[in-house]
């Protein structure tokens, strides 16, 4: 067994109902609270309404769509002409990598672009955050225990991360019942997204003991619920497992990595304007497909040859080596994911996006280097 580490936010707490308990959750580390949230400020009142009530001056600051390195610069400026001690996040993944990356920056010092990965400098995050409490609101980037913030880079029409232990939130607040009123669609997206994220650290060449025992019980989890989930959002056990599989899911990738679907899926989510979850559902049956290809044929020894009976097994309880990849094709079908080209996406522009992807971080953790033929014919797969 090799080496390994494990680490996660420094506090989690899961539950239906448990967003009750956020004033007193974040009072301790601060009066002064800059709290990030989604497009819509009546969905973020209540969180607000109860900061207020632990004693809390609370600021808001929304961020709609995908967080990009000028609104983090919009939110730092706020949070310090604000005096801000805490920073809080209410929302989906967006809003809850805005705060990460807000809570860095007053930590650190300096610009977004000094840390950020790929197109930015790169540099090391020395000191800790100012504490951050992330709430999600939706069940799939699991960024609510992840080590790190995906910004976009409009000038560089790419989307990269900022990295470092320093960033994991102090508290996870989990509560399923906020992710009841999310619309089908919505729920499909992240929901695909959590899934893709229990799966390629299940296969990464970086998996561990403790990554393995959550994707093995996530992986379950989110192919049980998913589908009624979408049919009934009221589906309270549906909501709870999809929660926890997206819990599981982040904590597994900030700690075994992930792979050419969210490789693939930063560069494309830089350029084209498609839901994340969606993308990841899109490129998914074509990565399962070309890494069991190309694991058989030049790695027949490798350990993540042998997982994909188990991931077949954790499914659909079909342990032969191509189940996963057909009932991820089927659930794709049956939960309608668009295809690429619904997106703008275009044969010419393949050949680019594979020499991009490349530098992308999450590609460190496929299970095998893949080829440009390999990765074309994902791509041309998904179009």
């Amino acid at each position: 067994m090799l080496p390994f580490e494990f680490a996660s936010a420094g506090r989690i707490v899961f539950g239906r109902g448990v967003a009750e308990q956020l004033g007193g959750l974040v009072a301790p580390w601060g009066r002064r609270v800059l709290l990030v949230h989604g497009a819509s400020a009546a969905r973020a009142a209540p969180h607000v309404e109860r900061l207020r009530a632990a004693g809390c001056e609370v600021g808001t600051r929304a961020v709609a769509g995908e967080p990009t390195v000028e609104q983090v610069r919009a939110g730092v400026a706020q949070a310090r002409a604000e005096a801000c001690e805490v920073v809080v996040s209410v929302g989906g993944g967006s809003a809850l990598d805005a705060g990460k990356a807000i809570a860095m920056l007053l930590g650190n010092g300096g610009d977004a672009l000094d840390y950020l990965e790929v197109v930015g400098r790169g540099h090391p995050i020395e000191r800790p955050s100012a504490p951050f409490i992330a709430v999600p609101t939706t069940a799939g980037p699991g960024a609510e225990v992840t080590r790190n913030a995906v910004l976009r880079s409009v000038s560089h029409g790419v989307k990269a991360s900022l990295r470092s232990p320093h960033m994991l939130p102090r508290v996870a607040l989990v509560d399923p019942l906020l992710t009841v009123d999310l619309p089908p669609a919505v729920t499909a997206a992240t929901g695909l997204d959590a899934l893709a994220q229990l799966i390629e650290p299940f296969l990464s060449h970086r998996a561990n003991p403790l990554t393995d025992a959550l994707c093995r019980e996530g992986i379950p989890r989110s192919a049980r619920s998913l589908v009624r989930a979408c049919e009934n959002g009221g589906d309270l056990d549906a909501r709870e497992d999809l929660a926890l599989a997206s819990l599981f899911g982040g904590m597994a990738l900030a700690n075994a990595g992930l792979g050419a679907v969210h490789g693939f899926a930063a560069v494309l989510g830089g350029r084209y304007d498609a839901p994340h979850g969606a993308l990841c559902a899109a490129l998914l049956p074509g990565v399962l497909t070309a890494n069991r290809r190309a694991l058989a044929a030049r790695a027949p020894q490798s350990p993540a040859l042998a997982r994909f009976a188990d991931l077949g097994g954790l499914l659909c309880g079909d342990p032969s080596p191509d189940a996963a990849a057909r009932w991820a094709a089927g659930l794709c079908a049956r939960l309608d994911v668009a295809r690429l080209s619904a997106y703008g996406v275009t044969r010419e522009h393949l050949p680019d996006l594979i020499t991009a992807s490349r530098a992308a971080s999450s590609m460190k953790g496929n299970p095998i280097t893949l080829t440009d033929d390999e990765l074309l014919e994902i791509l041309d797969g998904a179009l």
